[in-house]
């Protein structure tokens, strides 16, 4: 356990949507959502450190492809609660990835959650939820979602978040193509599909009673699309992954990142070494509920 306050040593996790339904367009060019989402036990480690009296906050991470690391959203974090709060103190924030990039998978966000969250404690800020998830919006769409750390149905641009039932968790592939993709390329060609037919209604009622087969049959995303009109291998990932027999298979997100839920751990561990044999990056992980 860790005493030390200046120190904190976090869980950032991973997410999938189950669905994510695009419901309107603002005049600012953002998007009205409803989506379904719920957190993965796949985690980055984030381990934060107080530097009173350093010049910069410096972020490092064990993942040779985090680049551009100042601009990271754990900086942009830190310099909007910094904005908020008025600290002066610099952080030494290390990144331990497992969550890959560019996947749909919320990373990034995760990450940035992270750095709030402890923030808050190493400071003994006190604040409400009210003003964090304004500066959390601020920060990105889904950072709210992380902060609330549940599955929830996600309205607005993603922080109106309600905490919704699923009666027991699922084992969960993740396989995801060598490339990624930029959440603001599938946006700026997402007007151009037609939208997916998706009941978010039905798709609660299947988490509630734990119904996989109709739960495979509900789920939908509307950028799908827009994504493998960009990549088409995330089409042939989704497929392969219906062929093999999981009852649930979409892409999460904006991509690349594909999933598929099972009960059967076993079916979900073979076919995971069938995937890397062929190239892609493979995560295996269950859902939290």
């Amino acid at each position: 356990m860790l005493f030390n306050k200046n120190i904190q040593i976090v869980k950032s996790r991973a997410k999938i949507n189950l669905s994510l339904k695009v419901v309107g367009t603002r005049e600012n060019g953002y998007h009205d959502l409803e989506m379904v989402m719920v957190p993965l036990e796949m985690h980055d480690v984030i381990e934060i450190v107080r530097r009173p009296g350093a010049l910069d906050t410096y972020i490092t991470s064990d993942d040779v492809g985090l680049a551009h690391l100042h601009n990271n959203l754990c900086t942009v974090a830190v310099e909007a609660m910094r904005k908020e709060f008025g600290f002066k103190d610099n952080f030494d924030i290390n990144i331990h990835k497992e969550i890959p990039f560019a996947a749909g998978l919320g990373g990034g966000s995760s990450n940035a959650a992270a750095v709030i969250e402890s923030l808050i404690k190493i400071l003994g800020i006190k604040t409400d939820d009210e003003t964090i998830n304004r500066i959390a919006l601020s920060i990105g769409a889904d950072v709210p979602f992380f902060l609330k750390g549940k599955p929830c149905l996600a309205q607005g641009l993603g922080e109106q978040l309600t905490p919704i039932e699923i009666k027991s968790p699922y084992h969960c592939l993740i396989v995801k193509p060598q490339q990624g993709l930029s959440t603001k390329a599938v946006y700026e060609v997402a007007d151009n599909f037609d939208k997916a037919d998706i009941d978010t209604n039905k798709i609660l009622a299947a988490l509630k009673e734990d119904d996989i087969v109709e739960l495979g049959k509900d789920i939908g995303n509307d950028l799908y699309a827009p994504a493998k009109s960009l990549l088409p291998e995330v089409e042939k990932i989704v497929e392969s992954l219906k062929a093999d027999g999981f009852p649930v298979a979409a892409m999460t997100g904006s991509g690349s990142a594909c999933f598929a839920l099972s009960k059967d751990k076993k079916l979900v561990k073979e076919k995971a070494k069938d995937y890397r044999k062929l190239g892609y990056i493979v995560k295996v992980t269950k859902t939290i509920i």
